[in-house]
């Protein structure tokens, strides 16, 4: 099942990043030795690095989330893995990249954001918010790492050479601010928060409180659905300074968040629902998986007895694996060494520990 049937990845155990990238691919298809299902190796033993190497000349591609450096030290980093397997794609995840003053600093999240103008950008007036890790680990780094790969598979594919990704978050987040940058150096933006179309200044873009505490999201950008947005709130087109009119933003905001405030949260979908308005209601964490539209597309689906996010996106044709049963990261292993080729009583592999492991007893995240 799935678009990336048969494709073999030798995932080394990490956190964040490379666990979602590997997910992402084995939603797809993709066999994850790892996640999915797993073998541990003690890669200070040299008879487990042998064994590691011959699994990575099976695989397709291999990812690691180390700091730079640490897999050569340990004997597997690109230069050995490529000897042993020259179509290998070795993806690496890292903060800052492989090289550069900050290539082998520590850092979270929060501080590769705070190189890029992200985190900046976010936030209040008063300060910046972080966006929980969304930015850094999972758009900027795990979206990232996944796309790289995969280019490069379809490269070696036709010229049967492998070749190193260098996935940094830093980079990725570069990226995904390239549209906002651009607007910076244009003066179309300005370098302060609350005071632009997406970050909250304009008023037809942005949060408002209900009379019960919760919240409306409202998004009415083009002409067509600020009227509409208008009509919701009771509000006549001349009552108010032109839309874009950047200096009566503040004022207009203010007589949209007092009218938000006279009705419930429900009350005011109930207003909305059917317009073209762009306004929606702020689900809670606890009612996301309840609400009526992930429901009719089956958003989400049992994994382990928890109810957790689908996969995605979605193929017509080849279908990825959803409902897959949460890794037991080290279980399988024997099972999963034959897939891929190997005698589980090979002798390269017997520092390998692939079995019976005793499971964590509440469902982990869904991380294949």
């Amino acid at each position: 099942m799935g678009p990336l049937r048969g494709l073999r990845v030798l995932e080394f155990d990490a956190i964040g990043p490379v666990p979602w990238a590997a997910m992402m691919l084995a939603d797809m298809g993709a066999d994850v030795l790892r996640g999915r299902r797993g073998v541990t190796a003690d890669l200070k033993d040299p008879a487990a690095r042998d064994a590691v190497l011959a699994l990575a000349r099976n695989a397709h591609v291999l990812l690691e989330g180390h700091r730079p450096g640490v897999m050569e030290r340990l004997g597997l980093g690109p230069e050995a893995c490529l000897a042993a397997s020259p179509a290998l794609v070795y993806g690496r995840m890292t903060g800052w990249g492989q090289h550069g003053p900050l290539a082998r600093a520590v850092g979270h999240d929060i501080n590769y954001i705070g190189l890029t103008g992200a985190l900046h950008a976010t936030g209040t007036a008063d300060r910046p918010v972080p966006p929980l890790n969304l930015v850094g680990d999972f758009g900027g780094g795990a979206m990232l790492l996944a796309l790289g790969v995969m280019a490069a598979v379809l490269e070696a594919r036709s010229s049967g050479q492998g070749q190193v990704v260098d996935a940094a978050m830093v980079d990725g987040s570069l990226l995904l601010m390239a549209p906002i940058l651009g607007r910076v150096a244009t003066g179309e933006w300005l370098d302060r928060r609350e005071a632009n179309l997406l970050d909250g200044g304009a008023p037809f873009y942005g949060v408002y409180e209900t009379s019960d505490r919760r919240h409306m999201a409202v998004g009415a950008i083009e002409p067509a659905f600020y009227a509409a947005l208008l009509a919701g709130l009771g509000l006549a087109p001349d009552a108010l300074p032109p839309q874009h009119e950047r200096a009566a933003w503040p004022e207009t905001r203010r007589r949209f968040a007092a009218l938000f405030a006279t009705r419930t949260r429900d009350a005011w979908c109930a207003v909305f629902d059917g317009t073209e308005a762009c306004v929606t209601p702020v689900l809670s964490l606890g009612e996301v998986p309840g609400h009526a539209h992930h429901v009719a597309r089956e958003s989400f689906v049992p994994v382990g007895g928890v109810q957790q996010p689908a996969p995605a996106p979605r193929f017509s044709r080849t279908a990825s694996v959803a409902g897959r049963a949460p890794a037991d990261a080290h279980g399988g292993g024997d099972e999963a060494l034959r897939d891929w080729g190997f005698d589980p009583e090979d002798p390269r592999l017997s520092a390998l520990g692939r079995d019976g492991l005793t499971p964590p007893a509440t469902p982990p995240p869904r991380t294949p």
